[in-house]
């Protein structure tokens, strides 16, 4: 996974003010709630990092670990590359599907010197579709912030639409297909309804998700 530059804005430079000197973990409740009319989310894998790393950039190729997410919804490897970057302060996944107008909170730490949130999860039945939010700023106190995530394209694989190359209940294939995929992150512009899949029952509009941060201590 590449790590990225962030420039520093004037918001970013109070907020390190307002932390500075500060030092202890804070806990945060997230709640996940799927906005789509058809599409399931996958375990969701949620991240608390600082600037210099990033799941995604869009218009560059994914990474092999967030493709494993996006192309099959395996957490584990995009999982384990970030629990082994000094970039990351703690990770969390939570389980099952979650289905059209379902929710699901977790909570993770975090801390002064590690203030963005990150979050992504396959979307069912897709190619490599999925949900996602890149590097939002957490809370500091207050209120909760409230993010509405798009939903993405991997580039990682052809977005053939054909439930041999898509896995889980609603298809039951293996995730990979055949043939030359975008090879780039973008904005997913939904199901078709070229092959196996019908657009008028899979299909969304952006957002896909709302995603409440809330800090809890």
């Amino acid at each position: 996974m590449k790590k990225l530059l962030t420039v520093i804005t004037a918001g970013l430079l109070l907020s390190s003010m307002a932390w500075a000197g500060d030092t202890g973990t804070r806990t945060y409740e997230v709640t996940v709630t799927n906005l789509s009319k058809g599409v399931s989310f996958t375990p969701l894998l949620g991240v608390i990092h600082n600037r210099n790393i990033a799941l995604f950039e869009l218009g560059q190729p994914s990474s092999d670990e967030l493709a494993d997410l996006a192309e099959g919804g395996n957490t584990a490897p995009l999982q384990m590359m970030l629990d082994n970057s000094s970039s990351v302060y703690a990770t969390t996944t939570t389980s099952g599907l979650l289905g059209p107008g379902e929710s699901v909170s977790f909570t993770i730490e975090g801390r002064n010197s590690h203030r963005l949130f990150s979050l992504a999860g396959m979307l069912l039945p897709t190619n490599d579709a999925f949900v996602a939010v890149n590097s939002i700023r957490l809370p500091r106190h207050g209120p909760s912030t409230v993010i509405f995530a798009r939903a993405y394209d991997a580039g990682s694989e052809l977005n053939d639409e054909l439930c041999a190359s898509i896995p889980g209940p609603f298809c039951g294939g293996t995730p990979f297909s055949e043939g030359q995929a975008e090879g780039y992150v973008y904005v997913s512009n939904g199901i078709h309804g070229n092959a196996d899949l019908s657009s008028e029952e899979y299909n969304w509009n952006n957002p896909i998700a709302s995603v409440s941060i809330h800090l809890v201590q």
